[in-house]
This record gives structure tokens, sequence and C-alpha cells, in this order.
């Protein structure tokens, strides 16, 4: 058993302690006192240097410092309860459409949980949260010469979608696909947008303003308001900015009426 010394949160406050851990098992002492199976966690979130693991409804918040942490993430990803297999992947491979330099391919495994992708290969714990990830295809893609069948995923990150592959057997890549697809459903929208909204959203996506976008389409203020209103409504867009429109008061007056008159003589 690997002894990892962590904090926990237990009682609503956090516990310095060490926690053993196997392959099968956690064990968390006291005051939470319980041994935690690995096979029952079916979801693992991380921010910074803190782990959520989740069996059922429970959850439980780790802290550690990140060598320690991936060596937690890869025994809990690794045997947690999930959707897993063996593969190859490159993650990032685009970023805003742009190639990245660094990106290969590296062999491990993907494993999907509730909330994210994980990728695990002997140098690097990747997760894409599901949430982030506007698209999945299954498409050919060129490796080592030859034409690959690979899985496509799309993914927002801070902002600008980046684009990750997978690669593996034929014969477990459509069962990999339909998954990933099932699990990301709830990102998919249901219906049509109507051609304004479209035309806006696409607009968004290419990186116009409000400004720009009402002098493209030759819309007012109010008539892309609606538009957005609508696209809030549908889960489609947030909002990262609010615009002021000012006039001035009597004070503002006064000041620019004395600073454009001419200097007295």
């Amino acid at each position: 058993m690997t002894i990892i010394p962590v904090k926990f949160e237990a009682e609503g406050k956090w516990i310095s302690a060490k926690i053993g851990i196997d392959e099968t098992v956690i064990h968390l002492p006291e005051p939470i006192n319980e041994q935690v199976l690995i096979k029952t966690i079916d979801d693992v979130q991380q921010r910074k240097n803190v782990l959520t693991i989740s069996v059922a409804d429970k959850k439980y918040r780790i802290a550690t410092v990140p060598k320690a942490l991936v060596v937690l993430k890869r025994v809990i990803l690794m045997g947690c309860s999930g959707y897993r297999l063996m593969a190859y992947f490159m993650s990032p491979a685009i970023r805003g459409g742009v190639m990245v330099k660094s990106a290969e391919w590296e062999k491990g495994a993907i494993i999907i949980l509730k909330t994210g992708i994980w990728f695990v290969s002997q140098n690097n714990q990747i997760c894409i949260p599901i949430s982030d990830v506007s698209a999945i295809e299954q498409t050919k893609r060129e490796v080592q010469g030859s034409d690959k069948e690979v899985v496509k995923i799309d993914h927002v990150e801070t902002g600008e979608v980046s684009t990750s592959f997978v690669l593996c057997p034929p014969t477990t890549l459509q069962v990999l696909y339909n998954y990933l697809t099932d699990a990301t459903k709830e990102s998919s929208m249901d219906g049509e947008l109507d051609p304004l909204s479209g035309q806006v959203a696409m607009l968004v996506y290419s990186g116009m303003d409000t400004h720009s976008i009402e002098g493209m389409l030759e819309k007012s203020q109010k008539e892309i308001d609606m538009v957005y209103s609508r696209m809030l409504e549908l889960g489609l867009v947030e909002v990262v900015q609010t615009r002021r429109e000012v006039k001035l008061t009597t004070k503002g007056v006064r000041f620019v009426t004395e600073a454009v008159k001419p200097p007295s003589p």
C-alpha cells in the first residue's frame, strides 16, 4: 500500500493526514475512517491541487502536492467505474485552428466518467470536461503515412476551440464514438435556430464583437439584444461583458463646453 500525505475535507474543515492507497482501496483515516473501494468511484474532478472523487451521492475532497496527486489520480482512474479502453491519443492536437507544435501520439488509456473524458499516459493526465465538448466526429487522419479512422473531439479551452484525436482498433472505434456521443448528448441542441440567430452564432464564433455584428448584419442594438436573449435561453451563449450606453449630465455638458472654448487671449 502506498502512503500519501494529504489534506482531506471532513466535518467542514481540512485535516492533514496520511492516506493509504493500493489498486483496490483508499483508506481515509478518522474522522471519516472509511475504506473507499476504487471500483465504486464513478467520477473524478480536479481543480488545481484538489481532487474530488464521487461514490454515488458521496463526495470526498483530497488535496496534496502535484507529484502525489499524479500517483493518486493514476491509481483511481485506472481502477474506477467508467468506460475505459487502451488507445493512442493526441490532446490537444489543434488549438484555435493552429496545429500544436509539440503534439504527438501518446499510448495510454481513455476513461469516460460522468463529468470528464480523461487521457492517461506515462507522462500526462489530461481531462476534457464533458461540458466543454462541442463536437464528436468519426473521421480519417494521416498516421505514419496512411489514413486511419480516428475519433475527433472538439472542445472549448479558455474561449477557443481545441481538437483532440483518439486512435484505436477499428473494432472498438465505433463503440468509443457511440459512447462519447451518448456521454455528451446533453450538450447537443434540439431543433434548429432561426436564420438570424444562426448568423449571429456564426459571427460570435468567428470572434466578432457586438458592435461589429450590428454593422455586419445591419441590425440595431435592440434587435441583436433580442437574438442574444433567445440564445441565452437556449444555453448557447453566456454574458461575458455588459456594454453601457450613456448620455452627458449637465455637469458633463458643462465640462465639454468649457473644454472646447478657445483659450483666452
